[in-house]
């Protein structure tokens, strides 16, 4: 999904905006979904592709939607982030590119990955 940015800017909230398109961060603790334990799909904020099964979803207490593996549909991409004199790996929707967190090697088994998301990256759709 190829938008212009101005286009996007149309089609999301600035915070949403900011946060997708710009590689922000939401603020720890903040996010609508940080809490949210039912049953369901997370899905992309910009184009509704699925990323991430409530099964997955866990506390990790770090202050962001943590999940312990993506969806089925594999629909998560991996990038090197060098940003922050860090080295991390970044997380974001296959489909749009939208920026979605990053990935760590510090979560529960079997998979052993934390999937650190920012809340405003996703909506939850219940079953």
């Amino acid at each position: 999904m190829k938008l212009s940015n101005e286009q996007w800017r149309q089609k999301l909230t600035d915070e949403e905006y900011r946060v997708c398109r710009e590689k922000g961060t939401e603020r720890p603790f903040t996010g609508k979904l940080l809490d949210e334990t039912g049953r369901g799909e997370y899905v992309c904020t910009c184009c509704n592709s699925k990323l991430f099964d409530s099964t997955a979803k866990y506390d990790s207490g770090c202050g962001w939607p943590s999940f312990s593996a993506q969806s089925d549909e594999q629909n998560v991409e991996y990038h090197a982030d060098d940003s922050l004199a860090m080295q991390r790996v970044e997380i974001v929707c296959k489909h749009c590119d939208a920026h979605l967190g990053h990935v760590f090697d510090d979560g529960p088994q079997p998979s052993g990955k934390r999937y650190c998301v920012n809340s405003v990256s996703l909506q939850f759709s219940a079953k």
